[in-house]
């Protein structure tokens, strides 16, 4: 799965989202679709290989107040269309929201709060609104795109999520791909990343509940499935009601994301 992960310096959880095996036999391509963390921290470099992506298109899926306290940098002449997330009447990412649930958090609470964080996130109208957009361009066939947020995890995994189901990638090749977060690059620096972002907000964390607000389980995203059951039946009836999906834009879009 590491094969995925493109190793920079200050751009964590960087990795291509294609390559999954989908219904029929057919294949999701690589190099389409690329998902990451916020881009605050790129050096030099990373810009450099970024930029050698040949990227079409941005959806920044963070707050304007992450965007302001850590905008992303570009590599120079950086051409693609960035689209951003309008803010929500609850302005924080899951694992921030679960950062601030109590004075006395623990790593048990925290993860507690991030698994009911997750039976409504998939429900936040500014990420619908975000991963239908997303999905609009991406059946365009404009070229690559990256969808990212301030850890790549919570609401790009949800993004990245629905769109691996509505290509038809099996459920458990989707799951790995949220859980490989747990795993992919520098797991300590992208931690310590996080916790630099998490506490201008929050404040003082101890260690072990920042470990959970940077990781995933695959608790989380098994609620969120189940949100989806319960309000509306079947993940395809989600996709179509809630992001638009309907069978005409699905085939398009399996059309510029599908190989043999």
């Amino acid at each position: 799965m590491n094969d995925r992960v493109l190793s920079l310096e200050g751009v964590h959880n960087f990795r291509d989202a294609g390559g999954y095996a989908v219904a029929g036999g057919d294949r999701m391509k690589r190099g389409a679709v690329w998902r990451s963390g916020q881009h605050h921290g790129a050096s030099d470099a990373d810009l450099e290989q970024i930029a050698g992506l040949g990227l079409a298109s941005v959806f920044d899926l963070r707050t304007s107040k992450e965007r302001e306290t850590h905008p992303c940098r570009r590599p120079q002449d950086f051409a693609a269309k960035v689209f951003f997330a309008p803010d929500p009447e609850v302005r924080h990412a899951p694992h921030i929201a679960a950062a601030q649930v109590a004075r006395q958090r623990t790593a048990e609470s925290t993860r507690e709060s991030l698994v009911r964080n997750y039976g409504g996130i998939v429900f936040r109208p500014e990420l619908q609104a975000m991963i239908r957009g997303w999905f609009d361009e991406l059946a365009q066939g404009q070229g690559a795109s990256l969808v990212n947020c301030m850890a790549g995890k919570d609401r790009t995994g949800i993004a990245v999520a629905m769109l691996h189901a509505g290509l038809g990638v099996h459920r458990d090749d989707i799951m790995a791909d949220y859980l490989l977060t747990n795993s992919a690059g520098d797991v300590e620096a992208r931690i310590a990343s996080g916790g630099e972002t998490i506490r201008v907000i929050t404040g003082q964390l101890d260690d072990a509940v920042l470990r959970v607000l940077m990781g995933v389980e695959a608790e989380y995203l098994d609620t969120a499935w189940a949100a989806i059951d319960e309000r509306y039946g079947s993940t395809d009836a989600y996709l179509e009601g809630a992001l638009g999906l309907d069978a005409s834009k699905r085939g398009r879009l399996q059309a510029m994301l599908i190989e043999s």
